[in-house]
C-alpha cells in the first residue's frame, strides 16, 4: 500500500528494501520510544524513501535512530534548543528542518510536527503520515509547512 501510494505521489521516489520487525524493534529499543502503527507498516515495506532531490521523505530505521540519538545528546543542541526527548524525528526537508511525531505523552494521536531549526518551533503539519505525504506532495516549494 505505502509504495503504490507514495508513487502516485513522487514521480522520483527512491525506495529501499524492507525493514523486519526484529530491524523495526530496535528503534524503541534503543529510543524508548513505541514506533507508530502508520511507520512501522511503511518501514515493514520499504526502510525509508528519498524524494525530492534525495530529501529524507521518510527516514529509514538506522537513520531514526542515528538523527533522534544525535539531536538528544547534542551538547550544542542542549544550549541552543527545547529538549528533543519528546520527539521521534522521521524524516527532514534538505534544509535543515525535521519531520516527527510527538511520543509524550503516550496516547498522543499519530500527528506529524515539524522542528525549525532556525527558530525551534514545533508545529503540527499533518494528521498522520498519510496527510504528511499528500501535503508534502502537492505543495510548491520546500517550505510548505510554513
Amino acid at each position: 500500500m505505502w509504495r503504490q501510494k507514495i508513487g502516485r505521489l513522487y514521480d522520483d521516489a527512491e525506495f529501499a528494501a524492507p525493514a523486519s520487525d526484529e530491524v523495526i524493534d530496535q528503534i524503541e529499543r534503543l529510543l524508548g520510544q513505541g514506533v507508530p502503527d502508520e511507520l512501522r507498516e511503511l518501514l515493514r515495506q520499504t526502510n525509508g524513501v528519498r524524494a525530492e532531490y534525495g530529501s529524507g521523505l521518510v527516514w529509514s530505521v538506522q537513520e531514526i535512530i542515528q538523527g533522534n540519538t544525535e539531536f538528544r545528546h547534542s551538547t550544542d543542541f542542549a544550549e541552543l534548543y527545547m529538549p528533543f526527548d519528546q520527539l521521534l524525528f522521521m524524516g527532514d526537508n534538505g534544509g535543515g528542518d525535521q519531520f516527527a511525531y510527538v511520543r509524550n505523552p503516550a496516547g498522543r494521536l499519530d500527528e506529524v510536527f515539524v522542528w525549525d531549526h532556525e527558530t525551534d518551533e514545533r508545529k503540527r503539519v499533518a494528521t498522520s503520515l498519510e496527510d504528511y505525504l499528500e501535503r508534502r506532495a502537492g505543495a510548491d516549494g520546500d517550505d510548505w509547512y510554513k
